[in-house]
């Protein structure tokens, strides 16, 4: 992992590769806060890297338990970086604004990235829509 910087908005995909600690905090409207802490790797494969967080989700009221999940994070065709889906469909790109959207009918994803202090950061989404409304922070140090 680099050392922080302030001179580029978004990292390049390889100072990405790596083994991060990651904690998430799900805050679902009119149900009990989620917690997850766990590790997410960065591994380089033939098309970037591929994305893998393991870990354990707890939610207020229920026992732990155990979670994984994975994307492809490849370099952008534009630039930036493009996250994939484990089976390869597209998922949103990280350009310069660190913002993107995805919409999965009939709710709609927004995420904002923030790297300023590098080599920590944050994903924040919010999921908005009549199946889904939550708010989920994530961090990587």
């Amino acid at each position: 992992m680099a050392a922080r910087r302030a001179w580029r908005l978004v990292p390049e995909l390889a100072e990405f590769e790596g083994k991060w600690r990651l904690e998430r905090d799900v805050v679902h409207a009119g149900a009990p806060p989620a917690r997850f802490e766990g590790t997410a790797y960065f591994v380089p494969d033939d098309g970037g890297l591929s994305y893998r967080e393991t870990g354990v989700l707890t939610v207020a009221g229920q026992g732990p338990m155990r979670a994984e999940r994975g994307y492809l994070w490849r370099v952008g065709k534009g630039g930036g970086i493009d996250v994939l889906f484990e089976d390869a469909r597209f998922f949103h790109s990280i350009t310069d604004s660190a913002e993107a959207r995805h919409w999965c009918d009939p709710d709609m994803y927004h995420v904002a990235y923030d790297f300023t202090l590098w080599p920590e950061w944050t994903a924040t989404w919010a999921v908005t829509g009549p199946r889904k409304a939550y708010r989920m922070v994530s961090r990587y140090t």
